[in-house]
């Protein structure tokens, strides 16, 4: 998978738009970021999922996909080596992220 056919992939998700966090590419669903591009570097992507598929897709192919480090990681923030993605993999991972960003409440800011 290529940083451009990631792209495309997330893009092609219903209601998505790309935009910018901590100087690279986000993707979001009623502002909720829920994939990124070229962090750690240019070979990494990140979709957030919910844990208990984090840890699935981490066992059974670990060599693409990793918990992110620290507290992001234990909550569902998952990096994949792009190069080693299998793009109906990737797609299934990224539909699970936008599905979840979806779902979530969104927070009301207190007056």
């Amino acid at each position: 998978m290529t940083t451009d056919a990631f792209r495309r992939a997330v893009l092609a998700l219903p209601g998505v738009i790309e935009s910018e966090h901590m100087h690279h590419p986000d993707f979001r669903i009623g502002n909720r970021i829920f994939a990124t591009l070229g962090s750690p570097d240019a070979e990494w992507g990140m979709v957030k999922l919910p844990p208990d598929a984090q840890q699935k897709l981490v066992e059974a192919m670990s060599e693409t996909f990793q918990p992110a480090a620290g507290a992001w990681g234990r909550q569902g923030s998952t990096l994949v080596r792009l190069a080693k993605a299998k793009p109906q993999v990737l797609t299934y991972a990224l539909e699970m992220a936008w599905r979840l960003a979806q779902a979530k409440p969104t927070r009301k800011k207190s007056a």
